[in-house]
């Protein structure tokens, strides 16, 4: 009988590879196959449907495995745990692979978009310099926290950080100098790379249409725009825009039963980053709702003043999701709201 479905259980150098057939059982079963190995077995296999957990090296795999024929599903690891039939306490390799090979048959199972390696070279830019950002919060912290020591108080202002700690540099005793000296030179060094790769996310943004449709978006800038574009690409995965919100994890957490319906914080179950750009564009345009008269802002207004701030800045984000889901997904087709 022929191989349908396929799991594999990825790893830096050891992977395990469950294959079933269309009577759901195992033809293939392999606890070890090398990284050398593994595209080369997969290869000789007629094309099927291959599971993976969408994991570091996940979208690599998934098109190289494509070039071969085969069609690729990547799933979160929190969906694929509950098919282990061994628990918690049967965690291993072989247990996952027929985990991942039995979640991907599922026909209600969520999938993460597979990124292109345009998509992933993109999304690269947004990591390092959000790397960068912590490394320079990290580093004016620092700052403030030596300076403390000696009895200078800095606030948590970035600037005012800069100018004070310069001000009071030479005052500074002993070997204090030479390290609060050193570490506003690299303060001023983590503002040059990050300067840099606003530069390059600005270049990105002018080469692609898309960011230059979902930038027509209010509180839709070009790093929003550009991390958007690298994350979901045309958006296809997603049958809606509320399905995308609820993958940013924008949508409340439900706790209901008996017909009861409780509802409760966000659930916050995506990508941090993008849900985090999502909000501080939300903020803005709450900002500048009274000073406009256009419809997204006399509702964002309403809204604040209806049920308050913070949850007007979820609802916000919420509706920017969708529509830049919408965006990507009809193209020219999309209109904004009148």
């Amino acid at each position: 009988m022929a191989i349908l479905y396929v799991g594999i259980d990825l790893a830096k150098t050891v992977f395990a590879v469950h294959a079933v057939n269309e009577a759901g059982k195992p033809e293939l079963v392999r606890p070890s196959v090398t990284r050398s190995k593994l595209l080369e077995l997969i290869a000789s296999l007629p094309p099927c449907v291959i599971g993976m957990e969408a994991c570091s090296g996940a979208h690599h795999w998934a098109r190289q495995f494509l070039a071969h024929g085969h069609t690729v599903r990547l799933m979160a690891p929190k969906f694929v745990s509950p098919y282990r039939l061994s628990g918690k306490l049967g965690k291993n390799d072989a247990a996952d692979a027929a985990a991942i090979c039995e979640a991907v048959q599922r026909p209600s199972m969520r999938f993460v978009p597979i990124k292109s390696l345009e998509q992933q070279s993109q999304l690269s830019v947004h990591r390092v310099r959000q790397g960068f950002i912590e490394q320079r919060t990290a580093t004016i912290n620092r700052i403030r926290g030596l300076l403390s020591e000696f009895g200078v108080v800095l606030p948590l202002k970035a600037s005012t950080v800069r100018r004070q700690a310069t001000a009071c540099l030479e005052d500074l005793p002993g070997w204090s100098n030479t390290v609060i000296g050193d570490l506003l030179s690299e303060l001023m060094r983590l503002d040059e790379r990050i300067a840099l790769y606003d530069r390059h996310i600005a270049q990105m943004a002018r080469e692609d249409t898309r960011v230059q449709q979902l930038m027509h978006l209010s509180g839709v800038g070009p790093t929003t725009a550009t991390a958007l574009v690298a994350m979901i690409g045309n958006g296809h995965e997603f049958k809606c825009g509320r399905q995308f919100a609820a993958w940013l994890g924008l949508v409340p957490g439900q706790y209901s039963s008996g017909g009861k319906a409780r509802l409760g914080h966000i659930t916050k179950a995506g990508d941090p980053y993008m849900r985090s750009l999502l909000v501080l564009g939300a903020r803005a345009v709450l900002v500048a709702a009274p000073r406009k008269t256009d419809v997204i802002s006399r509702w964002a207004a309403a809204l604040a003043a209806r049920r308050g701030y913070w949850r007007a800045i979820v609802a916000i984000a919420a509706k920017n999701a969708r529509m830049a889901w919408a965006v990507l997904a009809r193209g020219e087709q999309f209109a904004l709201p009148a």
